[in-house]
């Protein structure tokens, strides 16, 4: 019986190819899609979750400030991992990772290598028992057996040892401290929240405290919050009672804290991929805007399967009576169209695999990813087979309960040329629509917020402003600046300790004539030379700029936020407490964007350096080429063991967009994809309303119909549903848009031309969609349709 139903179901395929064409091309792109996408959303999932101990571990973070200066930070104090282990009950370990930015390049023999700052990390020893990461080579339990032990990553060991055993040998970081390599570390998986190229023993960070600074050791420091602390927590622990005991612990060791500041509070490590150490969203909002456009494609594809299906249900209800008159049952019809659809399924999801191979490089460079479709992974399978099924019952029950249900006397008699399903196709074209111009929407505001990003006046200049790190250059800075200068292609030079475009730094240890005693009061520091409001064409609104005199090491320049928010009138002139110093404020400065413009403007100092480690050198467009290759003579002759590193502020502002402009380049093809899938539905409809109606235009061409007449009859239909899906869309999409730019402090402004355009576009792409068959059928010869008459 199977094997006559495929026989069966092949021959449908086969007969009627331009159907059966429709239907796979548009199964085989919305499987392709639907299963990349989930691909996608199943690797944002699954971060970290590779962890055994997964539901175990968290990471402390601290709650800083109150109102509108509240900060949560990721970063805690070093001592937070000692006295969890000491004093707090339900701990059963701890581990701190803190970025190392002391080395930039490391030399083995006559081999150089520079590493990229952020891949380096101090941990400790328990790194290894807490988290699952698989050391190859080495000793868990003594992962440093001293001071200068480092552990590398599998790649890193081939780029500097290449086939050879590394454990034994020696690198040496810029040119001064010899580490030996006493472990390798299988590469940090993709999906993991910590990585890395190298390790180094936290006691090395520790012999940075001298014993002379106001904090005299590491695990007494209670005023540096730099430390990634994670802590493995018993099953029965109580989170919040673990948070409330390391606050009270540290409100005990340092002591004036005000009670708003240094709040410990415990943060999965399931969700730090996906969420920000406040709560908020970091990513987990677009993994749910992804999950529903894989839904709304297959969908998309389903309905085309779905109406093409009942729509050629009427030129097949003769074939299916006479089934029933010789004896086949509803169940056998019902088994046959079953297994119709999952043939036409078969062959799509066929195509599909082949169509994912052949775009998933290009699929990775969009999403930022480095996903493999493999066939024998068990992960994939499952995304497959969510997909799949999914689609198939939706797909498959209701054209097979249509089909099996005719009743044979009227099938034959022709009685049954409604059947009851057109309304329901038109609903189902619609939703289709409706889906497709919802992504239109979604992608012209995306793309519009981006434009508004680069297109925002910041504050400041960036253009054509390249930094670099002095090194050996910063004794002799002024030297150097002046001999900078002294070249045409270069109109600008200047230093300053954190890069414009985005400050992570900030402090509350300020005061100030007036400081209401229990304020908390964060302020992001910039530690700049003289020239430095200048070249970035700051613009102040009140008082002067530094003059590089020794008095500048007690002068401050404020933005308008610091101002308003610390309540300071008129103040010039006025006493200002940074840090150790007692000072004045020379300026004030309009504010500045230093953040992503989903960030409003903070608080911001600017204090006076006369050098300090990164130098900015600014240039024009025709010129930068000559600017580079002059400052890299210079590098040369003072840095000769260091590569050649620079980087253009212009890509530093672009990096703080990278997630929304991999979400606007995958919602541009989802949308396109969206369109096509469902022109190609309305071509099927389109060409089955042309058969069905031959012999009509035919009678109408001899009545003297023009061709436009013919094929406004044949459109209007398709073009009311159409402008159905847009009234229906329009308000959905505008809402689900408006809160997605929640997130933007600073953002572009929703306009009813954008609702217009994404309707215009659907109502011009289906239009030409239906005129295509429509025109073929006007002008067809009306003898051939009406000979048999």
């Amino acid at each position: 019986m199977f094997r006559n139903h495929l026989k069966t179901a092949w021959r449908n395929l086969i007969n009627k190819k331009f159907y059966s064409a429709i239907n796979i091309i548009g199964l085989t792109i919305g499987l392709a899609v639907g299963i990349l996408i989930l691909l996608w959303v199943q690797d944002e999932l699954s971060f970290d979750r590779f962890n055994s101990k997964v539901s175990q571990i968290y990471k402390v973070n601290a709650s800083i400030g109150s109102g509108v200066s509240k900060q949560v930070w990721g970063g805690v104090q070093a001592p937070v991992a000692v006295y969890a282990l000491k004093e707090v009950p339900g701990i059963v370990n701890a581990v701190r990772v803190i970025t190392s930015y002391d080395y930039s390049v490391f030399k083995y023999n006559d081999k150089i290598l520079k590493e990229d700052y952020g891949k380096l990390s101090y941990v400790d020893d328990s790194f290894f028992k807490v988290f699952d990461y698989k050391l190859l080579k080495g000793n868990i339990n003594i992962p440093f057996p001293n001071d200068q032990s480092v552990i590398i990553t599998e790649s890193t060991a081939k780029r500097y040892f290449g086939d050879a055993n590394p454990i034994g040998k020696t690198i040496t970081g810029d040119s001064k401290d010899p580490f030996v390599v006493s472990g390798v570390l299988a590469d940090f998986p993709a999906n993991s929240s910590i990585s890395g190229n190298m390790l180094f023993s936290i006691n090395k960070k520790k012999k940075q405290y001298n014993g002379k600074g106001y904090w005299k050791a590491m695990d007494e420091d209670w005023g540096n919050y730099y430390t990634s602390t994670f802590l493995q927590v018993r099953n029965d622990a109580s989170t919040r009672a673990i948070g409330d005991k390391l606050t009270k612990i540290h409100f005990e060791h340092q002591k004036g804290i005000k009670p708003t500041d240094g709040i410990f509070q415990l943060q999965p490590l399931k969700d730090i991929h996906l969420y920000n150490p406040d709560g908020s969203s970091a990513g987990v909002q677009i993994v749910k805007v992804f999950s529903i456009v894989a839904i709304l494609i297959l969908l998309i594809a389903c309905i085309n399967y779905i109406n093409l299906s009942t729509a050629r249900a009427m030129l097949r209800s003769k074939e299916v009576s006479v089934r029933k008159i010789i004896g086949a049952e509803r169940k056998h019809l019902f088994m046959q169209f079953i297994i119709e659809t999952l043939l036409c399924f078969a062959v799509a999801l066929l195509l599909a695999f082949g169509l994912i191979y052949a775009v998933m490089p290009f699929y990775n460079g969009i999403a930022g990813k480095q996903m493999q479709f493999n066939l024998f992974d068990v992960k994939v399978w499952q995304v497959i087979a969510l997909t799949v099924i999914t689609t198939l019952i939706a797909s498959s029950i209701y054209p097979a309960l249509l089909l099996s249900s005719f009743k044979p006397i009227n099938a034959l008699k022709g009685k049954i040329s409604g059947m009851g399903n057109a309304t329901f196709r038109k609903v189902l074209v619609v939703c289709q629509f409706a889906f497709s111009i919802g992504l239109i929407v979604g992608t012209i505001i995306i793309n519009r917020q981006l434009n508004y990003i680069q297109q925002k006046q910041l504050g400041y200049d960036r253009s054509y402003v390249f930094s670099l790190q002095l090194h050996g250059m910063q004794d002799h800075y002024e030297a150097i600046k002046a001999d900078l200068l002294n070249h045409p292609e270069i109109t600008g030079v200047t230093t300053g300790d954190g890069n414009i475009v985005s400050s992570g730094s900030t402090t509350s240890d300020t005061d100030w004539d007036g400081k209401d005693p229990n304020m908390s009061f964060l302020i992001h520091p910039y530690g700049v030379d003289k020239d430095f409001i200048n070249m970035f064409k700051i613009k102040f609104t009140s008082g002067n700029n530094f003059t590089g005199s020794k008095s500048d090491t007690a002068h401050w320049i404020l933005n308008e936020t610091a101002v308003r928010l610390a309540g300071i009138k008129n103040p010039v002139g006025k006493r200002f407490k940074f840090h150790d110093t007692n000072g004045i404020i020379i300026g004030v400065v309009k504010d500045f964007h230093f953040a992503s413009l989903k960030q409003a403007i903070e608080p911001a100092i600017f204090n006076f350096r006369p050098t300090t480690w990164q130098m900015f050198i600014k240039t024009t467009g025709k010129d930068s080429p000559m600017a580079i290759k002059t400052v890299e003579k210079l590098w040369k002759q003072y840095n000769a063991t260091y590569p050649f590193e620079y980087k253009f502020l212009d890509d530093d502002y672009n990096e703080l967009y990278h997630s929304e402009q991999n979400t606007a380049s995958l919602f541009d093809v989802f949308a396109g994809i969206a369109i096509f899938i469902s022109c190609l539905g309305l071509l099927g409809l389109a060409t089955y309303t042309a058969q069905v109606k031959i012999k009509e235009i035919g009678i109408r061409k001899v009545l003297g119909a023009s061709v436009a007449n013919i094929t406004a009859m044949l459109s209007k239909d398709f073009l009311v549903l159409v402008f159905i899906a847009i009234l229906i869309a329009s308000p959905i999409a505008w809402y689900a848009m408006n809160k997605w730019l929640q997130n933007y402090v600073y953002r572009t402004e929703l306009s009813w031309w954008t609702l217009a355009i994404a309707g215009l576009a659907a109502v011009l792409i289906a239009f030409i969609t239906i005129s295509f068959q429509a025109i073929k059928a006007a002008i067809a010869n009306p003898v051939k349709s009406l000979k048999n008459e």
